[in-house]
């Protein structure tokens, strides 16, 4: 993993993504694995013969077997020693997506979309890596870094040492996530599941990436959403900052026309990045920093 940089900082107001009932994530377990990843590992078929557990062959013994594969029953009944060998099983890799840009420190609810999107991620973190299953991560959107595929709890603190630390600061641009994925199809050889959390505001530099990666993987795209980017309150004058481009705009929100054509244009925006996803085929999960971030993603995967 390259270094933070200067550019990267837990956001004030920070809560964190919350207790994550195990009960809960391992309700999960299965249904991304149903929906996101379409096959678990064990059901891909690699080259070859190895250690899984469906049967491949069973053939008299040669030398330079390995005599932990000694089939007794076999040997007994024939009299001959045979080995038993198995179809090996495909380790299955998912690439984590995860968006640094400033707006993800952006949050009016109980919580940022920074904090759920580390909820996200390590929900995601810990599914992938069991039954042998390897995590790869790598960030957008700010100071591109990336974990290497691993497995088990070294996959674990490399993710959780990434999120400390935090995402961009305001004012430093958002050079999108397209490249990002650009950059996972590159590595990504084999089929495997690709999980992208962002809130997919910036350049849609992303759509011709994502409808590529399509083409060998499955995708699980979970955007995450603040209420307050949908709707202007009536508050009286408001001054509010772009944290990608750090522009000032002043606006009075007690005019209902204003807030009428916010919320339809926030509408139309949202409608927007729903179709592309539906294009590229990735499942869509919509998960809000108002109310229960986990059970919006199980309902949603449900």
């Amino acid at each position: 993993m390259t270094g933070s940089g200067p550019a990267l900082e837990q956001p004030p107001g920070r809560q964190g993504p919350g207790h994550l009932p195990a009960a809960l994530v391992d309700a999960l377990d299965l249904v991304l694995g149903r929906r996101g990843a379409g096959v678990m590992p064990g059901d891909r078929r690699a080259i070859g013969v190895g250690s899984g557990t469906e049967l491949a062959q069973l053939r008299p013994y040669q030398v330079g077997d390995d005599v932990r594969q000694l089939d007794p029953a076999a040997s007994a009944r024939t009299g001959v020693a045979h080995v038993r060998l198995h179809v090996p099983e495909r380790i299955l890799t998912t690439w984590l997506v995860l968006d640094v840009s400033a707006s993800m420190a952006f949050g009016t609810a109980e919580r940022l979309k920074s904090d759920v999107a580390e909820g996200v991620a390590l929900v995601v973190g810990r599914l992938a890596t069991r039954r042998g299953g390897r995590l790869a991560v790598l960030t957008a959107g700010g100071p591109e870094r990336m974990l290497p595929p691993r497995g088990g709890r070294v996959a674990q603190a490399g993710l959780r040492a990434l999120l400390a630390d935090g995402v961009a600061r305001d004012g430093t641009g958002d050079e999108g996530i397209g490249r990002t994925l650009h950059r996972v199809a590159r590595l990504a050889r084999q089929p495997g599941l690709v999980v992208i959390v962002s809130d997919f505001r910036g350049p849609r530099d992303w759509r011709r990436a994502l409808r590529a990666l399509r083409a060998r993987h499955n995708l699980l795209a979970v955007e995450i959403r603040d209420p307050r980017e949908e709707e202007l309150p009536a508050v009286g004058h408001l001054a509010l900052v772009d944290p990608e481009s750090g522009e000032l705009v002043e606006v009075d929100t007690s005019r209902p026309g204003l807030r009428e054509r916010f919320a339809a244009a926030a509408r139309a925006e949202r409608a927007e990045v729903a179709a592309e996803l539906r294009k590229a085929r990735a499942i869509h999960v919509v998960a809000s920093t108002q109310g229960d971030w986990l059970k919006q993603l199980g309902r949603a995967l449900g």
